[in-house]
């Protein structure tokens, strides 16, 4: 029997507070990470395939294990798979905290994946139950908003931790973060679970393997090409998943979800937002220290402009999203969101520009994520919640790995087109050759111009697919709703 709320639960907002903090440990640990690694590097003697371990070996667990780990919630309870979660991401941020070799680092963010997979559809699907239809927008902001605040303090906490303590500070500080949030869950949360159903195994295996897969094809690209046997075993698994999900009596992930409008809108457009929002990082980053020699803490005090309007707009698109629809809310949002693009493609060192640019990414995410999310969300079947809360990580998971990897190779491409020939291909060995320096940032420049311009296009095209393809359910009928099978 389905547990969902008739009633408004009495310690709803207390409970907010618990799912905040649990996705906001999981936002800060992964970014704190970036600056931890030089001296981590150093002091464990780890070679640059020993990095790549230790920084990919959590996503790939992560988003393989996401789908699964929804459809444990709606089985086993969410919030049991919420505590779990919160008790293997702990216990693996003690072990990195006193890792004595590469090795071990890596196993312990092997479970750090496991423990990220089990807390994020969690928080989602459990804010869904706990928040009738009148305040979950509301309630949908602030987790929205949490995000973002993680991904502007991240870096500079690391940098704090680092210049006071050492490195093993980024992981430890996780621990009663973690604590905190196990004993909140269990005095203030509810359970709640799905109608109990026959296991979906061989989905499961599929689910994982194909992900796990594709996530890698899309890391390695832009590092060493198309990597041909992943990309295979991907697309031989979710082609298998998708059919065998469409015919077995008891599917761990409901497809029919996807005929929704504003499943469907919402999904693609988040999709095509954190694409951009991928390339975004990526690139502003490498520009700000290699271009504009920022320290790694002032590159994070860049974004601050980005964290204050999320804040503001996240609340403001809240309300207005009653107003106005989601679909009309998630294409103004996506609109200012181009407009900051475009004015990243004239950045030449201007402060000025670059604040008003983030500023505006801030308010246009604030404006279309809460709203493309609540949107996405409310087609979701209660006693589905965990699984649907998984399929919105996973898309916004391989949104921004494409992202990355997509606008990664753009990027590189340009650059090495406006370097002379024999030039280094990367920007940080370049600008350490004696007499380049000059040309490499220039080149840098150039192409990180025209990879925004490429953002920018894309987010229109997200903004137009989510104006056409999403309804309004409050002035359509329920058929009018559904894609043509």
């Amino acid at each position: 029997m389905s547990t969902r709320m008739t009633e408004r639960q009495p310690r709803r907002w207390l409970v907010l507070v618990v799912l905040c903090l649990s996705a906001l440990v999981l936002v800060v640990d992964n970014l704190v990470l970036t600056v931890a690694v030089p001296p981590l590097a150093q002091d464990l003697g780890a070679s640059a395939s020993d990095i790549q371990w230790i920084l990919d070996s959590y996503i790939l667990v992560f988003a393989g294990l996401l789908l699964t780990s929804g459809s444990l919630g709606d089985r086993f309870g969410r919030r049991r798979i919420l505590i779990i979660g919160l008790a293997l991401f702990g216990a693996a941020s003690l072990l990195a905290t006193y890792a004595g070799s590469p090795l071990e680092l890596v196993v312990a963010r092997v479970v750090m994946g496991v423990g990220g997979a089990l807390i994020m559809p969690s928080t989602l699907s459990i804010l869904i139950t706990v928040f009738d239809e009148e305040e979950r927008p509301k309630a949908m902001a602030a987790w929205s908003a949490v995000a973002i605040v993680g991904f502007v303090g991240g870096p500079i906490l690391g940098g704090a931790l680092i210049a006071w303590f050492w490195w093993g500070a980024v992981f430890l500080i996780n621990v009663p973060i973690v604590v905190l949030a196990i004993i909140a869950a269990v005095v203030l949360m509810p359970e709640s679970r799905g109608p109990w159903q026959k296991p979906d195994p061989l989905g499961a295996v599929l689910s994982v393997v194909g992900m796990t897969a594709l996530v890698w094809t899309i890391i390695e690209l832009p590092k060493h090409g198309l990597p041909v046997t992943s990309l295979v075993i991907a697309v031989v698994a979710l082609v298998a998943f998708v059919i065998w999900e469409s015919r077995v009596e008891h599917p761990m992930v409901p497809l029919k979800l996807f005929r929704s409008r504003n499943f469907s809108g919402g999904s693609l457009s988040l999709t095509l937002v954190q694409i951009g929002s991928g390339g975004l990082l990526l690139v502003v980053t490498q520009y700000l220290q290699f271009v504009l020699d920022y320290t790694p803490t002032e590159a994070g005090l860049a974004f601050v402009p980005m964290a204050i309007a999320s804040l503001i707009f996240n609340g403001l698109g809240a309300t207005l999203g009653q107003k106005l629809g989601n679909r009309w809310l998630v294409g103004l949002g996506m609109i200012v969101i181009a407009a900051a693009f475009v004015v990243l493609t004239f950045e030449s060192g201007s402060f000025i520009t670059m604040a008003t640019a983030m500023f505006l990414i801030g308010a246009g995410g604030g404006l279309a994520g809460p709203a493309a999310i609540n949107a996405l969300m409310s087609t979701v079947p209660p006693e589905q919640a965990g699984v649907g809360s998984a399929l919105n990580d996973t898309i916004q998971q391989m949104g921004a790995a494409l992202g990355v990897a997509v606008l990664g190779s753009v990027l590189s491409a340009g650059f090495i087109a406006e370097m002379p020939a024999g030039s280094p291909t990367n920007i940080s060995e370049a600008i350490a050759v004696p007499g380049l320096a000059s040309v490499a940032r220039t080149a840098f420049t150039s192409a990180m111009s025209t990879t925004f311009w490429i953002c920018a296009a894309g987010v229109v095209v997200a903004a137009i697919l989510a104006i056409t393809v999403m309804r309004d359910k409050t002035k359509t009928e329920p058929t009018e709703d559904l894609i043509p099978a």
